[in-house]
């Protein structure tokens, strides 16, 4: 839960080529997060954008 109460499941995780994963944004539905991943992925960097849940991307 964030300091609003608002609960944010879907994570957006960026992965580089290293390997390397960093949480671009946690989200409401997978759709929004989908959406977000999407966009991000059509500005041409060669980035891979994965959509997880939170209690999956934990453990």
């Amino acid at each position: 839960m964030t300091d609003s109460g608002a609960v944010l499941p879907w994570l957006v995780i960026r992965q580089d080529e290293g390997g390397n994963r960093y949480r671009v944004g946690r989200y409401a539905t997978r759709a929004e997060a989908e959406r977000v991943a999407d966009r991000l992925e059509t500005r041409g960097r060669q980035q891979l954008y994965v959509v997880e849940r939170a209690d999956r991307a934990a453990t």
